[in-house]
């Protein structure tokens, strides 16, 4: 009935063209009405037809969507219905990323929003969770708490050197429907960058956001972020497991120690992962695997003194040995048998065994211990006696590791985004390959969203080195 007057030159044919729209609609064919659509004239008709067009579209599959953006991105309802599909996606593709982030430039553009020239930081930590509810009853040996009293030391030293930053901070409480309910505190979305959460359910949930708000998220302690190379605003701070692979290999081709090696590999997710890289790529590289194997506490002694390294006469079976782990309880067994035989094996460990109590390096008759670099502090600089000086002074505690890696997060997030260098935090990480850090060795993000700065380092005279 209303196909034969749309095409007629009459008062109401704008009428009859929305009214066929939406006859269209309600009979599936989507295409045909969004069609019709475009050739409407009267502004008013229009504004009916994409408030139609939103209705009939939201639940549309995507890739429907997708493929017609172009052809009738100026229907703002085309836009709505589009955007509301995307962010019922748990995961993104490229192409819909692209598609939303089009969307989003739109609409800021309508807005014509001009952002101030202060760093604003948001943080989300698991502070709570449901057996700890309140703040009062978070030891002061919590690892997140550690964390975040680096980060306000940072943030107190950031303010004196007249960087312009604010820090909201926010409890995650590792509920995934609580953070789900931070995530749309205008101070979030209107954040320069995201620190935190730390638990993988937080973190992908965060992620996504962070792809489509288009704002920075940094996860702190994680090596376990492969994936954030996929994406667009998704960093870590520390190496991806993939990082340390590349950097063992290229350590062990430039010394030269032999063609020989043994992996003992902890149960937890970085290390088996890490393992298996290793596998592979040390294959490729013309090393011969001559043990692969998961180590506890238990079987550390033997897996050791089943490559020929222990007391007597025995020659090792091997020209290096890899062991993954950063549980004290498989380097104590490890670092005895070490100390109570004379070996030269180089041993490649994680640098988390630099902070082991029981380990006193200088003892061994031979400096065979060489350590992973993963953010490693630098021990010795000025600026970590000063850290360590002013961090005493004010919480009358020294600062821990992860204390010391909050700190140095700030700095580092403060020396890529700022008024001067614009708040572009990918285009500034790419403008150079290495960059020296504060209270760490440095940092290379170039054309990357993790740190690929992975030396090795050997302890001579008490002293850490990168090995060249």
């Amino acid at each position: 009935a209303l196909e034969p007057i749309v095409e007629a030159n009459w008062a109401k044919s704008d009428e009859a063209k929305y009214l066929l729209a939406v006859a269209y609609f309600k009979n599936q064919q989507n295409l045909e009405a969004l069609q019709l659509i475009n050739k409407i004239k009267d502004d008013r008709i229009i504004t009916l037809a994409e408030n139609a067009t939103y209705e009939n579209l939201k639940q549309v599959s995507v890739s429907f969507m997708i493929a017609n953006l172009s052809e009738f991105k100026e229907n703002k309802g085309y836009g709505e219905a589009l955007k509301d599909v995307l962010e019922s996606q748990t995961i993104l593709s490229a192409s819909e990323r692209n598609a939303y982030y089009e969307l989003q430039g739109k609409a800021s553009e309508s807005t014509n929003v001009v952002k101030d020239q202060v760093l604003d930081i948001a943080v989300i930590l698991p502070f709570t969770n449901p057996s700890r509810s309140d703040l009062s009853s978070i030891p002061s040996s919590d690892f997140v708490l550690e964390l975040y009293l680096g980060l306000e030391y940072g943030l107190d030293e950031l303010k004196k050197s007249g960087v312009k930053v604010n820090m909201l901070t926010f409890d995650s409480k590792r509920d995934v429907n609580h953070l789900q309910k931070l995530l749309a505190d205008p101070a979030i979305s209107s954040a320069d960058i995201i620190i935190g959460p730390i638990y993988p359910e937080e973190t992908d949930l965060v992620s996504k956001f962070a792809e489509t708000a288009r704002i920075p998220f940094v996860h702190p302690l994680s090596n376990l972020g492969d994936r954030f190379e996929e994406l667009g605003y998704s960093y870590l701070f520390r190496p991806a497991v993939s990082s340390i692979a590349s950097g063992i290999v290229k350590g062990l081709k430039k010394q030269n120690w032999g063609k020989r090696v043994a992996i003992g590999y902890s149960a937890s997710s970085r290390d088996e992962m890490l393992a298996k890289m290793l596998q592979d790529q040390l294959g490729s590289a013309g090393f011969q695997l001559v043990k692969f194997e998961q180590i506890n506490p238990r079987n550390t002694n033997e897996f050791l003194q089943g490559l020929g390294i222990r007391s007597g006469q025995a020659r090792p079976s091997v020209d290096q040995v890899i062991l993954l782990s950063d549980d004290p309880s498989i380097a104590q067994p490890a670092f005895a048998l070490m100390e109570s035989i004379t070996t030269t094996i180089p041993t490649l460990v994680m640098d988390s065994w630099l902070g082991f109590n029981f380990a006193n390096y200088e003892m061994l008759e031979f400096p065979n211990f060489y350590f992973i670099g993963n953010n490693t502090l630098n021990f010795y600089s000025e600026a970590m006696q000063q850290f360590r000086s002013r961090y005493y002074a004010k919480y009358l505690n020294l600062p821990t590791m992860n204390t010391a890696l909050g700190a140095e997060l700030m700095t580092w997030i403060a020396s890529n985004m700022s008024d001067s260098k614009g708040f572009d935090l990918k285009r500034n990480l790419d403008q150079k390959a290495f960059q020296a850090g504060k209270l760490t060795w440095g940092f290379n993000f170039q054309d990357a969203h993790n740190n690929q700065y992975v030396p090795l380092f050997t302890l001579e005279a008490g002293e850490l080195k990168p090995l060249d």
